[in-house]
């Protein structure tokens, strides 16, 4: 199993919210590209990166900072928020991000999704954040009427590689991660699942790798210290 510590970016500021609240945002480092060579030094090789400005406004205000981690870390980089255009999705993938990340897109323009599927293949990824049962779209600050089995199922009809699947409700809580969630996913598709939401300790390392995804998301664990990157690494292997 992957392991993709994240950076949230919000106005160039590397930051976390609780549960998707932007009223509920603490801001650990004014430069993200040292937090990306702290993750290269503990032996990461992805990083999971969001545009949490982008995500409301369907804007690319954070691109400088994205392309700056990649360049100064090299690691693998996906990328997601308010990415909703072919435009926006070249302008990343030719600046040499790995992945991007389509949220609010997959979900309000299938036409879109696809032709950045047959395009680009396995380097775009869906996003798909749950939120009492539905997709949330619009930075969650919005949830739409998908059910998410039933979307995750047309993602896979349509050809997606990988999806990113964040549980709302545990993100940034603390209190363990949606285990069951993720068991049923990885049994119902044939998919590269990323598990998202909650990673809070070593122990949901463990039971998360147990179930053979393809990856995990360690964010506000790593910046709170509750997880040591490489211990959680080793765990992941």
């Amino acid at each position: 199993m992957i392991l993709f510590p994240a950076i949230d970016l919000y106005e160039k500021k590397a930051v976390r919210l609780l549960r998707g609240d932007y009223a509920q945002m603490t801001v650990y480092s004014e430069h993200p590209e040292e937090i990306a060579l702290d993750f290269l030094a503990k032996g990461a090789t992805h990083i999971h990166l969001v545009d949490l400005e982008g995500a409301k406004t369907g804007e690319t205000p954070n691109f400088d900072m994205v392309c700056a981690i990649k360049k100064v870390s090299g690691l693998f980089c996906e990328i997601g928020g308010g990415i909703r255009s072919m435009q926006t999705v070249s302008r990343y993938l030719d600046a040499g991000i790995d992945r991007v990340i389509l949220g609010t897109a997959a979900v309000q323009d299938e036409t879109f999704l696809y032709a950045c599927a047959e395009t680009y293949g396995d380097r775009i990824a869906v996003g798909v954040d749950l939120k009492d049962g539905f997709v949330a779209i619009k930075g969650w600050t919005q949830t739409s009427d998908r059910d998410v089995f039933s979307f995750c199922e047309r993602m896979q009809q349509i050809g997606i590689k990988t999806l990113i699947c964040t549980d709302i409700s545990k993100d940034g809580a603390m209190q363990g991660t949606n285990v069951e969630l993720y068991r049923e996913l990885s049994e119902r598709f044939s998919m590269q699942i990323e598990a998202s939401g909650g990673v809070s300790s070593l122990d949901d390392v463990k039971k998360l790798r147990t179930l053979d995804l393809y990856g995990a998301i360690i964010g506000k664990a790593y910046y709170t210290g509750a997880i040591d990157l490489k211990e959680a690494l080793e765990a992941a292997k």
